[in-house]
């Protein structure tokens, strides 16, 4: 006889009675705290009353449970004992009816114990799968426990329980999957309505990852979904034939119209394709071509609602198809960030942001906002601009205290008193004359915000025992032939210089510049004027067919904006240095305005020109991220490069600066940029450039959806 065929009187007395005197010295030593005994008697009638709710909810589960736990037990001593042998003799026969009515028992406490009825079943998981199995083997190891009290188990082989386990544990699974059975075949009869010409839109997803996986159950589970995936295209074919849910892997990207025409040939030609993952990049030849061959075969491009609106069942857009916009085409992989040095660096910190109603001065105090600071000082010159920001932060993070400030980066004194009412740890200088044109035509203006206001922010810090400065700088510092770069160049000098004088100092502080290009979607940038031109019914007026800009995405720009600085003040990298975000490569403006149209469902060159208007003065063809005379230096932050310029002596910059300031003031134009030319020798100032190219006379029309055509605004996209 093997050891799992002995009766478990084999085992002997010994242990049984070993268990009882523990358990007895263990209930001994609770009666004698009192306290105790209060405590645990109020936490398990929670628990009780907790339970028996749960019970109550699912009484039906819970009775199909404890019907199969007493027949996985008698057929597991059929199975064990045999139907013509010892499982009909009389003892065993005894055995059993005393047995059945103790598992029973056992199992109706156990099972509601361990959670079987406080799980949702219809988002179960491998872990609730071995959740049953623990309660199982629990119920079962106190069954045999109650059993060798009792009866110490003469006629019950240990093997039954064995059996028991093996059998009880599919029967409470099968139960339970049963919904989620259903979710994963709904896509059979949907397929039957749709070809029968009811209700549902068929859809092709491209990727095959972690969202269109989000995205496909979320249809499955609910029965008012519309949308029928018909299949699956990702980038290589190395899963084509596999399935995604239900749902077939059908090829590569690039199979796009031999794909579309087998399925128009089943009578289910897909009227949206949505992009699941990540949109590929606007230079990626294949996304172009996958988004022509589309829009000749009639069939829309989309994306889908947001992960958070998917995983929320009562958001009623969560099935809402998205256009794709062009900032979902810059989109780049999420850089991998150092959540330590973020939260060491922002976590219970004073933190001024300067400019906090712009753009990129709103982005940043919502992720600053979101890393836990003490305080978030906000400060602009625009009142809606800070009213908006402040809003936004109330109803984002209420828990974060803040304080918004009316100040001009040009006022030392009001900087000063609110830097030292604060106690000020870190700032981020995001207040800046950013346009181009606009400081072109008023050149003093630029000069006393970005550099002397730069200079104002920095010794606001100093003087008020801040551990850093971070400006925010643009790539038309490099080679710079506008007024608006030659500011930023001078301020970007002048926080180097200072970054140095500390090297030596008792109590070090940093002055860190973080340089980068374009950004989509700020204020009076790129896409909102081509968005406010199409809603015109164009033209799209660009520069010169051959002008190229960098461009990133304000969130990614600000994560790293952040990373770096981080770096920077844990000293990891060398003082002086300029932190140069990696742009990727440049982009046509041409480019860009023909994938907008095609984006808003035109035609460029047809249903909506595109103007050439010729640089204005101070624009460039190209920008550039680096100076010759730089040296470049390795950077251990992912998408961040390093520079280190020459620098200028902290004196010499402030008697020029302060001579600026007097010239500024006073409305020297002339006496301004000849200073400048002083400082920077590589500033040549170019005036505005003919019209090289055009495209076809403009007639206004009125486009179907879209406003009444007018004139053309007479700005131009740089």
């Amino acid at each position: 006889m093997s050891q799992l065929d002995q009766p478990f009187e084999a085992v002997g007395p010994l242990g049984g009675q070993s268990l009882l005197i523990a358990t007895v010295i263990a209930l001994g030593r609770l009666v004698s705290k009192p306290r105790t005994i209060v405590h645990v008697l109020s936490y398990l009638r929670r628990r009780v009353i907790g339970r028996a709710k749960a019970v109550g909810k699912n009484l039906h589960l819970y009775v199909f449970d404890l019907a199969m736990a007493v027949a996985a037990l008698s057929f597991a001593s059929f199975m064990r004992l045999g139907l013509d042998g010892e499982a009909t003799s009389p003892e065993s026969y005894h055995s059993l009816l005393f047995a059945l009515p103790c598992f029973l028992l056992t199992c109706a406490v156990v099972f509601p114990v361990t959670c079987l009825y406080t799980r949702n079943w219809r988002y179960a998981s491998v872990g609730d799968m071995l959740g049953i199995l623990r309660a199982v083997i629990v119920a079962s190891l106190a069954f045999v426990f109650v059993m060798f009290v009792a009866t110490r188990l003469d006629s019950i082989p240990r093997s039954v329980m064995v059996i028991e386990v093996l059998l009880l544990v599919p029967l409470l699974i099968s139960v339970r999957i049963r919904s989620k059975l259903l979710e994963v075949s709904r896509f059979g009869p949907a397929a039957s309505r749709a070809k029968n010409g009811r209700d549902m839109v068929p859809v092709l997803l491209i990727g095959a990852g972690d969202a269109a996986d989000l995205y496909i159950r979320a249809l499955q589970r609910d029965p008012d979904a519309r949308h029928w995936p018909v299949g699956l295209l990702e980038k290589g074919a190395a899963t084509e034939g596999y399935f995604l849910r239900g749902v077939p892997i059908l090829g590569d990207i690039a199979d796009f119209d031999a794909v579309i025409s087998d399925l128009e040939g089943r009578g289910i030609k897909p009227r949206h394709v949505i992009f699941t993952e990540r949109v590929p990049g606007l230079v990626d030849p294949t996304l172009e071509a996958l988004i022509d061959r589309a829009e000749r075969l009639g069939i829309a491009v989309s994306r889908p609602a947001p992960v958070l609106e998917l995983r929320n069942p009562k958001h009623e857009s969560r099935f809402e198809l998205r256009p794709i916009e062009l900032t979902d085409l810059l989109e780049r992989p999420q850089a991998v960030l150092d959540k330590g040095a973020l939260s060491r660096m922002i976590e219970n910190s004073r933190i001024v942001v300067t400019g906090a109603g712009g753009s990129i001065g709103g982005e940043l105090t919502q992720q600053i906002a979101a890393l836990g600071p003490a305080e978030v000082i906000l400060i602009d010159n625009s009142e809606y601009n800070l009213y908006a920001i402040d809003l936004e932060l109330a109803e984002k993070f209420p828990n974060v205290r803040r304080k918004p400030y009316i100040c001009d980066v040009r006022d030392p004194v009001r900087l000063g008193e609110i830097f030292q009412r604060h106690g000020v740890d870190l700032v981020f200088h995001a207040a800046a004359l950013k346009h181009v044109p606009m400081v072109e035509l008023n050149p003093c203006e630029g000069v006393l915000t970005n550099v002397i206001g730069t200079m104002n922010v920095a010794e606001a810090a100093r003087l008020c025992g801040a551990k850093a400065m971070v400006q925010i700088s643009t790539d038309k510092v490099v080679n710079t032939t506008n007024v608006m770069g030659a500011t930023k160049r001078l301020a970007e000098l002048y926080c180097q210089s200072l970054d140095l004088a500390f090297v030596a100092s008792d109590t070090p502080a940093r002055f860190m510049t973080v340089r980068f290009g374009n950004v989509l979607g700020s204020s009076g940038s790129l896409i909102p004027l081509f968005k406010r031109q199409l809603a015109h019914g164009g033209p799209l007026t660009v520069t010169d067919m051959e002008m190229k800009r960098f461009f990133m995405t304000i969130r990614e720009a600000v994560e790293l904006t952040l990373q770096a600085s981080a770096h920077g003040l844990e000293k990891s990298l060398g003082q002086g240095e300029i932190f140069v975000l990696d742009m990727g490569a440049p982009i046509k403006i041409i480019d860009m305005a023909r994938r907008m149209i095609k984006l808003a469902g035109f035609r460029p060159d047809e249903d909506i020109k595109i103007k050439i208007v010729g640089c204005r003065p101070g624009e460039k063809l190209f920008e550039e991220l680096f100076d010759e005379r730089e040296r470049r230096v390795d950077v251990p932050i992912s998408g961040v490069l390093g520079a280190v310029p020459n620098p200028v002596p902290l004196d010499t910059l402030r008697k020029a600066f302060s001579q600026l300031r007097r010239l500024a003031r006073a409305g020297d134009t002339g006496g301004v940029l000849s200073l400048i030319a002083e400082l920077l020798p590589s500033y040549r100032r170019e005036e505005a450039r003919p019209v090289v190219a055009t495209s076809a006379p403009f007639v206004p029309h009125v486009i179907v959806g879209s406003p009444k055509a007018t004139p053309p605004p007479r700005e131009a996209a740089a």
